[in-house]
């Protein structure tokens, strides 16, 4: 689609919700979109893809990767993994993202926007989201160090 927009989409993969964010390509701010209620994987993708159709052109789908604080992948990460794979198999660029803390981050960033913890739980998902998303755009892009030549 010439002129369409081009987005780059994030998951927050839990067993009750998935998380949605999203950026526009050649930005690096990451805005929550939506909350998905899971209902197995057969209905989740396409429920996902048909959100991702919806914004125009989705260029990259980062999932995000809950390991264990050794690093290994438990069983939360391999659902985010099989949901990962899901979307590829649907013809979506798929990355992961480590999110260890990335719900305690979006919790701090919405209770210091002055949302207190009984009314986050309907966003906490897709605000994780925003942040794995914005991890995952500081991996892809450093900025340069202050003073540095550009």
């Amino acid at each position: 689609m010439i002129g369409s927009p081009r987005y780059i989409a994030a998951l927050d993969v839990g067993t009750k919700t998935v998380g949605i964010a999203r950026c526009a390509v050649g930005t690096r701010l990451a805005h929550p979109q939506h909350t998905l209620r899971r209902r197995g994987l057969k209905l989740d993708v396409p429920a996902l893809c048909d959100i991702f159709a919806s914004w125009g052109r989705v260029e990259t789908v980062v999932v995000g990767l809950p390991y264990e604080l050794d690093g290994t992948e438990g069983r939360s990460a391999k659902l985010a993994r099989q949901v990962g794979e899901a979307v590829a198999a649907r013809g979506f660029a798929v990355d992961y993202q480590d999110e260890r803390f990335s719900t305690v981050e979006a919790s701090r960033r919405l209770h210091a926007g002055g949302m207190d913890s009984r009314r986050q739980k309907h966003v906490i998902d897709q605000a994780a989201a925003a942040v794995i998303l914005e991890d995952w755009l500081g991996r892809q892009d450093p900025a340069p160090a202050a003073g540095s030549p550009l």
